[in-house]
């Protein structure tokens, strides 16, 4: 019985889990008459939660990595790999590796992506374009971590390249070709390596009966003048080294072998400039890679030991002088020894740069403003060949070399007040005083409003203006002439109606340029200002190329500035070359050179051609034609004439100054007024082709403060040409008792009569 009733116990349990566990119905064995109970159970509710895109997170840490962007990248890594590292050295890291393999770029591409629950591999590819090494392709892996509802990098070295697991870094063995050279136009150097020799004077150890020997001999060696040599000295302790100059070795060993008393000699061996610096502004310097560009440059191909083009020719030219750097990328281990090579380049020989500069002609230009603050250029008129740019003062290019014993000059040189490492020949911007009145010249033939036979009274005064009266310089010279007379002679001083200087009187248009008459000029600009043509001085301007750069490119250039007159005072101004108006000595000379060809302004070019140690040139310059004068050859001729009339006329502002002067010039003479001396201009160009066989040229000097362009910067012209046509020049100053030697100067009024202004 107790085994019956077990077996019926057994069997109703067995149905009960069977009708807890099916969805449909069953009799129920003790009351089949009476219906079956249902169960109502809650319905489930399922949550799906995506996982953060792994993909999204590795693209945009290779992005930030493909700009370099490392706090980005630095953010994105995870908790244990930013203990493990700070950003300071994993940035390090990242620029070592990068700056070591010559890196240009960097392309990323993510390939595929397996995702966890809470971590992520994803799989990309990195290419490092490189200067050096050529392209480095290479597969990787990343880990990933899931914090938080971000993805976060689980970093090491291996993502970097995966042969820098374990501490190992990257190292670049460079080749470095030899630097190219810079040479004038007939291949003479300008700039090469050379065996040198500094040389200085120990003051107290010059023999007195040999110190004119001494300075004449350093005189010819270096280029400098005696009297700026003793001038160096003269104040110096007895035992003070004063740097004079360098020379090579083969210049100096004549000098080295008279044994004269006081000189130092000093060799070293490096990129030498010579002629104690040709045209230094232009052509520049080297120097050592500063610390803060030495990652810059490694990018490049650079190992950091060589010196680099800083300014002028030398930083332009530097792809072409540097040459292609070669170089062996190596793996080394934490020891430093290798491990393996990853990649290997040949380096490939530099090219030189061969100039449009006569260096001989260049020399004698530099020495023409020597003393001066100023610049001076020549220009081939029909070509915009630059013969000669010079900018005073200038220095010596050697001075950045430190194996010079001279470079002790150099911080002299950097704090010097004068700024002789700025080109004033074509970053000074000046006013150009009354050269500007060949474009207002023009303006007023162009207008319509002149002829060639218009006339004006040039009087000692311009009274059209309402509130003021402006004075001509030749009233000005008179007034320098009573002072003169009553500070020499008080009895018998001069008034303004017995002064030597007269006022021109009725004058054409062509005579106005040849008496340079600024009230003539301030009458062309208020007239044509009052007929509504304001602009039209402003717009000739813009044609001859002011207010803009010339277009050289190899060097520095300021725009200068040229603006449209707001009110009568500033056309006024404008018309002579003063108030706003600025324009550099290379804009002056390119629109001069212009006025000579017959109109074409050409771009003014300073480089002939880039050629390579061995082989043929692989650029060659050409001369290019920028714009055209907008003057009809009829009004062209009438200014051409009235600019040879400046010297040739006897009443010309050049003429007394220039006088014995034989080389065919049309030119203008320029006083520009600043709050002290005047600036003193003078530019033209040549008419000697078809006497000489020699390309005409075109000539800007200007010198700062110097006094009127007549008395200073037309000799300097003068000098300049001569030293081009007949090979040196044939005149000394008018203040010079030989080449190079001032005369006492002459006493305020004491300057010869009739001695114009402009």
């Amino acid at each position: 019985m107790k085994r019956k009733n077990s077996f019926w116990f057994s069997l109703l349990a067995i149905l009960l889990v069977l009708t807890s566990c099916t969805s449909g119905s069953m009799p129920n064995p003790f009351s089949p008459d009476e219906p079956e109970p249902t169960a109502t159970l809650p319905s489930a509710i399922v949550t799906v939660e995506n996982a953060p895109d792994a993909r999204a997170a590795m693209t945009l840490f290779l992005e930030a990595y493909k700009v370099e962007s490392y706090a980005t990248m630095y953010s994105m890594l995870s908790t244990l790999s930013k203990d493990a590292i700070s950003q300071e050295d994993f940035e390090t890291r990242y620029k070592e590796a990068l700056n070591s393999m010559s890196l240009s770029e960097i392309e990323t591409e993510v390939l595929s992506v397996l995702t966890n629950p809470t971590s992520a591999q994803v799989a990309f590819r990195l290419t490092y374009k490189t200067v050096l090494a050529g392209d480095l392709t290479r597969d990787m892996v990343a880990n990933l971590t899931l914090e938080g509802e971000q993805w976060f990098v689980q970093w090491d070295e291996g993502l970097i390249m995966p042969e820098l697991v374990g501490g190992n870094k990257l190292a670049m063995d460079y080749q470095i070709p030899s630097r190219g050279d810079i040479y004038d136009r007939e291949g003479d150097p300008i700039a090469a390596q050379a065996d040198a020799v500094a040389l200085g004077i120990v003051p107290g150890q010059i023999f007195p009966e040999g110190e004119g020997t001494l300075l004449n001999e350093l005189s010819k060696i270096t280029g400098k003048t005696a009297g700026e040599i003793r001038q160096s000295y003269e104040n110096a302790g007895a035992d003070w080294y004063i740097p004079v100059g360098e020379a090579t070795a083969d210049d100096a060993a004549r000098i080295l072998n008279m044994n004269l008393g006081g000189l130092w000699s000093t060799p070293y061996s490096a990129r030498y400039y010579f002629g104690n610096g040709l045209s230094s502004q232009s052509i520049g310097y080297i120097i050592s890679i500063p610390a803060e560009e030495l990652g810059e440059y490694q990018r490049l191909g650079y190992g950091g030991s060589e010196r680099i083009g800083y300014s002028g020719l030398e930083k332009w030219g530097e792809d072409y002088l540097a040459g292609k750097h070669g170089g062996s990328l190596y793996v080394i281990n934490p020891e430093g020894q290798i491990v393996t090579r990853l990649a290997q380049s040949d380096p490939e020989p530099a090219s030189s740069l061969y100039l449009t500069i006569d260096d001989d002609l260049q020399r004698h230009t530099q020495n023409s403003i020597r003393g001066f603050t100023g610049a001076a250029v020549v220009i081939e008129k029909d070509t915009g060949r630059i013969l000669a740019m010079a900018s005073s003062p200038g220095f010596d290019p050697n001075y950045f070399e430190p194996t010079n014993v001279n470079n002790q000059a150099l911080g002299e040189l950097l704090s010097d007040f004068d700024q002789p490492l700025v080109n004033r020949a074509t970053q000074g911007q000046y006013p150009l005083g009354s050269v500007f009145k060949v474009i207002t010249f023009s303006a007023a033939l162009s207008s319509g409003l002149y002829t060639e036979d218009s006339t004006y009274e040039c009087g000692y005064d311009f009274v059209e203006l309402p509130d003021r009266i402006l004075h001509d310089w030749t009233w000005e010279h008179c007034q320098q002439e009573i002072q003169y007379s009553y500070a020499t002679d008080p009895e018998n001083a001069l008034d303004i109606y017995s002064c030597y200087t007269k006022p021109s009187g009725d004058l054409t248009l062509p005579e106005s340029l040849m008496r340079s008459c600024n009230p003539w000029y301030w009458h062309i600009g208020l007239d044509l200002y009052s007929s509504q043509r304001t602009t039209d001085i402003a717009e000739m301007a813009r044609a001859f190329g002011l207010g803009q750069a010339t277009g050289l490119g190899q060097v520095a250039e300021s725009e200068g500035l040229i603006e449209d007159p707001q009110d009568a005072i500033e056309a006024v101004n404008q018309s002579i070359g003063q108030g706003t108006t600025l324009v550099t000595p290379l804009q002056v000379a390119v629109f001069m050179a212009a006025l000579g060809n017959g109109g074409t302004i050409y771009r003014p070019q300073m480089i002939e051609k880039i050629q390579p140690i061995d082989g043929n040139p692989t650029t060659i310059f050409k001369p290019e034609a920028r714009s055209t004068l907008p003057l009809s050859p009829e009004y062209l001729q009438i200014l051409q004439d009235a600019m040879v009339s400046v010297i040739e006329d006897n009443r010309g502002t050049a003429n007394f100054r220039l006088r014995g002067y034989r080389i065919p010039t049309a030119a203008k003479t320029g006083t520009a007024e600043t709050d002290g001396v005047p600036h003193a201009w003078f530019a033209g160009y040549t008419l000697a082709e078809e006497d000489t066989g020699l390309p005409d040229i075109a000539i800007a000097v200007i010198l700062e403060n110097a006094g009127e362009g007549s008395d200073y910067a037309a000799p300097a012209f003068r000098r300049i040409a001569e030293a081009y046509y007949y090979g040196s020049p044939q005149t000394t100053y008018w203040f010079e008792t030989k080449f190079g030697v001032t005369k006492t100067p002459t006493p305020i009024g004491g300057i010869p009569t009739n001695t114009p202004k402009p």
